[in-house]
């Protein structure tokens, strides 16, 4: 072959030879360019080359050398090399060698039902912290890698931008392009005219309110890719109401748009898709079938057709499934702590609540007013309680509702901007402080008098934190937890309570990290600083101060495990957004905590706990799910406090009364009445018609592909032990001492110094590795040995694995040849843009015994049993080269058996693929995905190594 080679001449998966080194054909080579990947390398060292303008020749993978001998040892070593570092196995789904994450079994579960759907429509709402991002985004690539789709978007908050942009990377590998406003002018740079950046860019991330805008959606509309996934969708389902303001049902609109287009797939993801709110959760659902918006979901056909779309589990279901435990924490030990006001805080209080009082009594003006003047009051009595900082705060800012022009207006302004409606945005303006102002009109001199004297005395409170026992008591409990070894996040419910926190803290806590979040930064500035607190605090206690800002979505596990409730959320769902950024899948601790922070005699606190927290965990610990509140929460609990304060009762703690309890007793039977039917109804969902059998099969495939956990356990320990590191115990796991093992080793590695440790699984510290095919630091060990069982210049300390050997063992009757050999197969796959073509390689070991000319091919159990053979004997090296020397040449009559053998290979393949297809899609054979799938093998095989068994005895 000669430079004047063209692109065209080799074939997907054909090896050729180039710059020095060989390599394969990837499938994005066209005519004038080839796409490689050099052999035995990763995705990382693919290149494109030109043929026109350097020498491209054909290549043959070179058979095994007779003096490149080694042992039963070393022979494992590059079998398990080899199927460890595949990045394109031929397992029944296409994407999954190439991840850089080894999903759970329950993961592959919503997988396979986005293979029973023609279009994609799923909804994945398992519980807080069981990995639904890697769910999504698994769904997400096998639908790329078998050409289902062509561009994938995925929508979130700001505030999760950079935190899926990191999941994509480095699990999936996939580069995203973030779309945020600070990024967008540098990406529409590089467009062409009239080019939509989502044309041009394969995969984005795109912030759903910065893309909601009029003057942008229309541009996404027009471009937007073939594959959405929206995360926290509960974010986008509005209710025909206006309920949750404009914002909100601008992202409904968006998404509504996006769902009208029949073949677009879109994947939603929520761990709480039913705020309480009936009608936001009808249109979400909608939005996956129009059928489901009005369906009688208590019916049974109601409950099958959400059946089809819906994937609920609870941490239960998936704990032990399949026999594979998922670490979480074991236990969350919630405890409330209370404290009582001082006597100068209190006198302050009882001032406030006698003024609140008035004004909620007074019966004068329009009812708008009156509604105005109510959540001003309660506005009022919530900062209070929060913090002096908060109170003094809102003692200076005008009511939401005082801008109102309708009763109804006023309610909706005012529930938005006390009350933790769940449907609200935490993340994006939640954590602002409420108004109590009024506008001059309706406020009477006296009042405005009043209020700045309020002000006034807050302030003082302020800068005098003696006198906040509320803050004594959070800085007690926080001393404890970080003697006990937790690191905190508090919580605080307004800004301004955050910074007051965050500084007492700081001077409280002189050789403590502390660090606050709150919604004034820029949301994808949010993670970049809890990073940054994480590096400074590498050694050391550290304590994050937050508002809800950073209940959602945010991954905070691998950095703290405990969370401290300095504010009571008037909506438990935020409780438990809180809890689950520390008790989730990832967390190393065994334990997490949670203290809920309540005064004994503030007025409010008691209610919030009676009525709706307490209420809460009692359903989550009797039924075993969190349940939200229902719809008519916010009108009671606003009913329950206006009716204590028009009874102008006085006493220390506001108690229910005059009927009220009775208000608060319907509330708690319907809510554990929904409770019950939703612990019925789970059982209706999508992943209880996958059968754990079917998941099973899958799973056994792909480890018949890459290798067990065990398989890899043992790969890395012998592999490093033979490269001269000192291995030694360490917990579940390993360490590893690379100081004598050799340089090349050590640069693939990339790490510091010469120290590496393993952990069995995940959750792992940062900076262990997991003993999984698809961690780093053992991808790039297994490259190594392969790589270097490859280059026969190589001195032999550096050369762990060995192409040829002869095992002599007491095990073996027969003389038996093993082969190693790697298959390339080329699959095409069906897609709606027609067919789409990849390769897949599978590494197996073939043993025959007799003559090469007339070989009896040993079955695969017989070949287990050749293969568990321990040895019992050396050879000479000269009998031993001898003897493989004279196999070696009979090699070339092998060539039409391992012919035969590639095409099975390649029908074993394509029949994985049409059952996992056929399983998913309830035997409907005609499916898309089945039929048309080509698998055709690619030749020559190539014979990676030749290892003889001989009885003991049978050599001298």
């Amino acid at each position: 072959m000669t430079s004047t080679s063209t692109a065209a001449q080799f074939a997907v998966g054909s090896l050729v030879r180039a710059r020095g080194r060989d390599w394969v054909v990837l499938p994005a080579s066209d005519a004038e360019m080839l796409v490689l990947r050099p052999l035995g390398g990763g995705e990382d060292d693919v290149a494109g080359v030109l043929p026109a303008l350097e020498p491209v020749q054909a290549a043959t993978f070179p058979p095994p050398e007779a003096d490149d001998l080694g042992n039963d040892r070393s022979a494992r070593l590059l079998r398990d090399a080899l199927r460890i570092g595949f990045r394109s196995s031929g397992g029944p789904f296409r994407s999954l060698a190439g991840l850089s994450v080894s999903p759970r079994p329950y993961q592959l579960v919503p997988l396979l039902l986005a293979l029973r759907q023609e279009t994609v429509r799923l909804l994945i709402a398992d519980d807080v912290g069981i990995g639904k991002t890697v769910e999504a985004a698994l769904v997400a690539s096998e639908m790329l890698a078998q050409g289902s789709a062509q561009r994938l978007a995925v929508l979130c908050p700001p505030s999760l931008a950079e935190q899926w942009r990191r999941e994509l990377s480095e699990k999936f590998g996939m580069d995203a392009e973030l779309v945020l406003p600070g990024t967008v002018t540098r990406l529409e740079r590089g467009l062409e005219y009239g080019q939509s950046l989502f044309e041009r860019y394969p995969v984005t991330i795109v912030s759903t309110d910065f893309i909601k805008a009029e003057r942008r959606r229309n541009d996404f509309l027009r471009g937007a890719p073939d594959l959405v996934i929206v995360d926290e969708a509960h974010g986008v389902a509005a209710d025909d109401t206006g309920r949750g303001g404009a914002g909100r049902t601008q992202r409904y609109r968006l998404v509504r748009d996006l769902a009208d287009d029949p073949q677009r797939h879109l994947v939603l993801v929520s761990a709480t898709p039913h705020s309480g709110n009936e009608g936001a959760f009808r249109n979400l659902i909608g939005l996956l079938d129009p059928a489901l918006h009005d369906a009688n979901l208590s019916s049974e056909a109601g409950r099958r057709l959400l059946a089809e779309y819906m994937v609920q589990r609870r941490r239960a279901d998936i704990r032990g499934y399949l026999g594979q435990e998922t670490k979480f924490p074991k236990d969350r030990r919630t405890q409330e702590v209370a404290y009582r006001l001082t006597p100068e805080h209190r006198t302050l209080f009882d001032d406030v609540l006698a003024y609140v009082r008035g004004r909620v009594q007074d019966r004068t003006g329009t009812v708008l007013e009156q509604r105005v003047r109510w959540w001003s009051a309660l506005s009022l009595l919530r900062a209070m309680a929060s913090s002096p900082a908060a109170a003094a705060a809102t003692l200076s800012t005008r009511a939401a509702a005082a801008e109102a022009e309708t009763e109804t207006a006023a309610d909706r302004l005012g529930a938005s901007e006390v009350l933790d409606q769940v449907e609200d945005d935490a993340a994006e303006g939640g954590d602002v402080v409420p108004g109590a102002l009024l506008h001059e009109s309706q406020e009477r001199p006296s009042e405005r008098s009043q209020l700045r004297t309020f002000r006034d005395r807050a302030l003082a409170l302020e800068s005098d934190h003696a006198q906040d026992a509320k803050l004594a008591l959070l800085t007690a409990q926080v001393q404890k937890l970080l003697k006990d070894g937790f690191d905190p996040i508090v919580f605080c419910r307004f800004i301004p309570t955050a910074h007051y926190v965050a500084a007492h803290l700081r001077a409280a806590l002189k050789r403590v990290e502390v660090e606050i979040v709150t919604g004034e930064l820029p949301s994808e500035e949010r993670a970049q600083r809890v990073a940054a607190l994480s590096e400074r605090a590498v050694g050391s206690r550290k304590v994050l101060v937050a508002t809800d800002c950073l209940s959602e979505g945010v991954n905070l596990q691998e950095d703290f495990q405990a969370v401290v409730h300095y504010d009571l959320a008037w909506n438990p769902t935020r409780h438990e957004q809180r809890e689950g950024r520390v008790d989730r899948f990832g967390q190393p601790a065994e334990v997490v905590r949670a203290l809920l922070l309540y005064g004994e005699d503030n007025g409010i606190d008691g209610i919030i706990l009676d009525v709706l927290l307490r209420k809460h965990e009692a359903i989550r610990r009797d039924l075993g799910i969190s349940v939200p509140v229902p719809p008519q929460s916010d009108q009671v609990l606003a009913a329950l406090l206006e009716g204590v304060l028009m009874r102008g009762q006085q006493g220390e703690q506001l108690e229910l009364g005059f009927g009220l309890e009775g208000k608060a007793d319907e509330l708690s039977e319907e809510w554990r009445s929904s409770a019950e039917n939703e612990s019925r109804s789970r059982s209706r969902f999508a992943q209880n018609t996958i059968r754990p059998d079917e998941v099973q099969e899958a799973v056994d495939a792909a480890r018949v592909s890459l290798g067990s956990p065990d398989d890899v356990a043992g790969f890395v320990r012998a592999a490093l032990a033979d490269l001269g590191a000192t291995v030694t115990a360490d917990g579940d796991g390993f360490a590893a001492d690379l100081a004598l093992a050799p340089v090349g080793l050590r640069d693939v590695v990339r790490v510091p110094g010469d120290a590496l440790r393993f952990a069995a699984d995940h959750p792992a510290p940062a900076g262990v590795a997991v003993l999984q095919r698809t961690d780093r630091v053992v991808g790039a060990l297994a490259d190594y040995v392969l790589n270097s069982a490859l280059d026969s210049q190589l001195p032999a300390a550096a050369r762990p694995a060995r192409r040829c050997g002869i095992i002599v063992s007491a095990d073996i009757t027969t003389p038996t040849v093993a082969l190693l050999v790697r298959f390339r197969t080329h699959l095409s796959m069906p897609s709606r843009r027609g067919e789409v073509t990849s390769v897949a390689e599978e590494a197996r070991v073939l043993a025959f015994t007799g003559s090469p000319s007339n070989p009896t091919w040993l079955s695969p159990d017989e070949v287990d049993v050749v293969l568990s053979a321990r040895p019992s004997a050396n050879v000479p090296i000269e009998t031993a080269t001898n003897v493989v020397g004279t196999v070696l040449s009979t090699l070339p009559l092998l060539a039409p058996a391992l012919d035969e053998q590639a095409a099975a290979v390649a029908e074993t393949l394509r029949q994985a693929h049409v059952a996992v297809r056929r399983t998913a899609r309830g035997d409907r054979a005609g499916s898309l995905g089945v039929r048309g799938l080509a698998v055709t093998p690619q030749l020559p095989v190539d014979v990676l190594g030749v290892y003889i068994f001989r009885a003991a005895g049978g050599l001298r």
